[in-house]
């Protein structure tokens, strides 16, 4: 191994670092979930599933029982990228991208989740509600600095 490629292998700290990030409180905001990841050797369309999932009005008894089969499978492949981040030689790219395939992973089972318990639709509509207040406080905001500087009578 030349020595430029020794240089690049990720440190024992940068790999207690990243593995650290992962269990941190608040590890997801900002991960999405991978569009596609391979699971137990098929590759799967994780995040069209997800969204798909996350659109319908119901759930399905099916639905439920494809939330809990592909928990199970995400959950295992996330163990097995931990595990390979904990304990293989990568250098920092791939230790980089593996954190971000897991950190998605981790996302994707969050995102289930919260989609079997009903808690999606409500976060959502919380948002969209959250979303319309803010707007309409700031038009009025721009109304009355417009009325303030004498723009607008």
């Amino acid at each position: 191994m030349s020595e430029s490629a020794k240089d690049n292998i990720i440190s024992e700290w940068e790999r207690k670092q990243l593995l650290s990030a992962l269990h941190a409180r608040l590890f997801w905001v900002g991960e999405e979930v991978p569009y596609s990841v391979e699971i137990k050797g098929r590759k799967c369309k994780l995040h069209d599933m997800v969204w798909d999932l996350i659109n319908k009005d119901t759930l399905s008894a099916d639905d439920i029982k494809h939330i809990n089969m592909y928990l199970s499978y995400i959950r295992e492949k996330e163990k097995e990228d931990e595990l390979e981040l904990s304990t293989k030689k990568l250098t920092r790219k791939e230790a980089k991208d593996l954190f971000n395939e897991t950190a998605g992973l981790l996302r994707a089972i969050m995102d289930l989740r919260e989609i079997e318990d009903g808690t999606a639709k409500e976060k959502e509509q919380e948002f969209r509600d959250t979303f319309s207040r803010e707007r309409t406080a700031e038009a009025r905001r721009w109304l009355q600095f417009l009325k303030d500087s004498g723009t607008l009578k």
